[in-house]
This record gives structure tokens, sequence and C-alpha cells, in this order.
């Protein structure tokens, strides 16, 4: 099986993947974006993507709620996977914090760290990278005052050297991956009418005319069902100012009847409603990385 996921070598997204304990021989598709990994399942590059989704301290992955919600139609949501994440301060070769006057990374660890930058690199200007590995990769070439946020595995990789470990803001920093594959490959096949441990993901937009209480009739469709909601939130349409598309998360599989239902009620509400996956929960749920 042919697996994309977040290149080069050396990201936390491939330090995941390779945590798994039930994960069997694969080909490894390494891409330059997540937004690529996701792209590769929608254009039949590869049968599976593995790409993180939300994280414990900075919310949810922006590129990758935009791609399945607006360019890749024919994929799903098929399991997903938490791994907990330690960020390293990595350079070239050993320097005192005090003097990196740049610090590179993927967006989503420097707003994880961000408190850390300012307490600790108050001078130091911030680039982002395509990814971790990426901003690894480019201190080990770079003047020995740029250090990189990453994984320890990079800094081996590329022969550098970690100047402190778990410089994230919060303890316990978890982030959520997910695996994608064609609609209808696995997922909700899988689930019974009172299947516990499952969750589904649905997207959806335009409430109609603007009036008060619109998204409040929308989410009624649930919680009038005792369908629980365990995430909601809104991401620009990128074609008009002021118009959104909301994603939730929600407790139980698209078979349950009252999921189900809840869901053909939204449709009365919006004029578009996909559903991203159903799919059953982590089963490993990860300890606090020290």
């Amino acid at each position: 099986m042919r697996i994309a996921y977040l290149g080069p070598a050396g990201t936390f997204t491939e330090d995941a993947l390779m945590a798994q304990s039930s994960l069997g021989a694969h080909d490894a598709m390494r891409t330059a974006t997540v937004r690529d990994a996701i792209l590769a399942v929608q254009e039949g590059r590869a049968e599976r993507a593995f790409v993180p989704f939300e994280n414990s301290i900075e919310g949810s992955v922006r590129q990758t709620l935009d791609t399945l919600s607006l360019d890749a139609p024919d994929v799903s949501i098929l399991g997903e996977y938490d791994h907990p994440v330690s960020i390293a301060l990595i350079a070239r070769e050993p320097v005192d914090p005090s003097e990196i006057s740049t610090v590179i990374s993927h967006p989503q660890p420097l707003a994880q760290c961000a408190r850390f930058i300012q307490r600790v690199l108050p001078g130091a200007e911030t680039q982002t990278a395509e990814s971790t590995a990426e901003a690894v990769r480019t201190v080990r070439d770079s003047p020995a005052t740029t250090a990189a946020l990453g994984t320890r595995s990079a800094a081996a990789l590329y022969d550098c050297v970690v100047l402190r470990d778990a410089v994230e803001d919060e303890p316990g920093n978890v982030t959520r991956f997910v695996w994608i594959g064609l609609t209808g490959a696995l997922g909700e096949a899988g689930a019974d009418d009172e299947e516990p441990g499952w969750k589904t993901t649905v997207v959806f937009s335009e409430l109609g005319d603007d009036h008060p209480g619109a998204l409040v009739a929308a989410l009624l469709e649930f919680s009038s069902r005792g369908v629980n909601l365990t995430r909601i939130e809104s991401r620009p349409r990128r074609n008009e100012l002021g118009r959104y598309t909301f994603s939730i998360d929600l407790d139980g599989a698209i078979t349950n009847r009252d999921v189900a239902a809840a869901i053909e009620g939204l449709r009365s509400q919006a004029e578009s409603v996909r559903l991203l996956g159903s799919y059953p929960i982590s089963r490993e749920r990860p300890e606090t990385a020290e």
C-alpha cells in the first residue's frame, strides 16, 4: 500500500506513522505539503494519506480541513490516531539560545511554541517552512545562529544538535492525525446502529438568508436527537467575505439512527452538507510526552 504524508524524512507525521503498532509493510510517498498528500489519494497516486487534523494547543490544522472540505470531494476520513508531540529546539552546532537570531518551522509548531519563543528567544525572527524536517534541513546549511523547531529524529537525520527538548508551551501536547482514503474504502461499513466508540465528521455551509438563530437551528438537529457534538468551528469559504463553512465532529457512527436523522435534518437547514467520514475513535490514547 502506498501511503502519502508530509515529508521529507523526520517530520512529526512520520514519527506518528511509525509509532503505530498495526502499521504493516507500505510504500512511503513523502509530499511537499499536507494538501499534496490528500490530493495524492484524490488523484489515485496513493491508496492512503496520513495527515495532521487537530492539535491540543493550536486547534485544527487549517490546510487539512480546507483541502478535505474544498479540494478533495472523493476522499473520506477512515480513522484517527492520537500522538504525543514533543518539540525540540535544534541547531547545526551547540549554541546558547540567547544567540539565536532566526527560528524556522512549520506554522503549527511555531504557534505551539509562541510563548517559549517570546520568553527565551525574544529577539529571534520567525520564518515558516513547509515541514519541520525541511526547517531542520535548512538549519543544517545556515549560520549557527539559526535554529529550527522539530523532532529529535530530524536532528539525528540531518546531523544537527538538540539545544533544548520539550519547548512547546503546554505539557501534554497531542496531535490528532487522520487516515484518508477514497470514500467507501472503509469507515461507515464497519459500524452497526449501536456501535460504541465511533466519530463522524461533517462540513456544511449556506444556512439560507442571514437571520438570527440560523446556526442554532442547524445545531438543534443534533441536540434535539441527543447527538453530542465534540468539535465545531467555522472557516471562510474563500469566495466571498462573510461566507463560512462549518466543520463538526460528533459522537456516533453514520449508521446510528439518531446520527443519520440529525444529518438528514441538517440538509433541510443548509444548502451544502458533506460527510467527511465516519470512523472508529483512536484506540491508543497517548500518555503525556515527557
